[in-house]
Formats: C-alpha cells, structure tokens, sequence
C-alpha cells in the first residue's frame, strides 16, 4: 500500500512536467525565434587621436554580424568620452570623398554582415573630452532597431592611412 502510494504521488508530480514536454513542435520553434541572438559584434577598435591634426574626433570601427532572419539596422551609439556620437558614411559629392552623417543608421541585412571601416560606414565620435592613445580604452553602447544594445569596451588603435578622411587638409591633393 506504501508503495502505491509513493508511486502515485510519484506519478502526479511527474506528469504535468512529461506533458508539457510533448506538445507541438510550434512552442519550440516560437522558442528559438525568441533565443536567436541580435547582432554580433567582432573586431571593434578605435582610432587613435594622439598626433592627429585634429584630437577632437576619431572613429570607431567593427564587423556586425546578424544571425536572424530579418535585417537590423544600427541606429545610434554613446560614448562618454565624446559630447557627440553619429552614425557616418562616406560618399562621393562633387567627385570628392565626403563624411556625412548616415541617415536611417547601418543596415545589417538578415544572415549576413556589416563591416564599419576607415572609408566607409563608420560610428564617429566628436567632441572628445581627451586625446586617445594606443592601448586605451572607450566604452561605446550600441543601440539597434530591434529593441536591443551592446555595452563595449574598445580599444584605441594606432591609425594613419587615408587620414585625410577623418582630418581634412587644406592643401590641396595632386591631381590624378
């Protein structure tokens, strides 16, 4: 009789917790909708301003991975270390290469990528509170169009090719 009894009871706790595990096959994939990951972050550094002609502004740079199956756009970040943090492009206008502010953010198609690169979209940080040198670091928040957002910590990197870009020159270059 006792051990009926233990079986029974036995019985009552596990069978609620057997059901719930042979329902349909549509909870599990609405569950694994909700797991897969928001965009992926990966390379991200920051140009370094010590011996620029300009130390106010410098540029962060990254791979964005999306996994999903609907695109995510980048549509802002912050920094403390700047007073202002745009999204930027880089675009022909008048046969020259301009840095413009990139509006309605950084598409990163679904199961695919985005690479922000020197010449080419980039998260530009302005009004720096100090000069960044190699081997430090920026806190940087990245905010995305599905509701989520990366808390980094990126380094300072050294940075000289196409400077031009992120510093403009007053002397004009020879012609090609």
């Amino acid at each position: 009789m006792k051990t009926k009894l233990l079986l029974m009871t036995g019985l009552v706790v596990a069978l609620p917790l057997l059901l719930s595990s042979c329902g349909s096959s549509e909870p599990k994939t609405e569950a694994a909708a909700a797991t897969t990951p928001g965009v992926l972050v990966a390379d991200a550094w920051v140009r370094a301003t010590v011996g620029a002609r300009d130390t106010t502004m410098t540029a962060a740079f990254m791979a964005l991975t999306n996994p999903g199956k609907s695109e995510i756009s980048l549509t802002s970040a912050t920094s403390p270390v700047a007073g202002l943090v745009q999204l930027h492009e880089m675009s022909m206008k008048d046969g020259k290469m301009v840095m413009q502010e990139k509006t309605g953010g950084i598409k990163v198609p679904a199961e695919s990528h985005a690479h922000l690169a020197p010449s080419g979209d980039h998260v530009m940080l302005m009004g720096l509170k100090q000069p960044l040198k190699p081997g430090d670091e920026v806190p940087l928040t990245l905010k995305f169009s599905d509701g989520s957002s990366h808390d980094l910590t990126v380094p300072v990197k050294a940075f000289t090719e196409e400077e031009e870009h992120y510093h403009p020159s007053t002397t004009p270059s020879p012609a090609s």
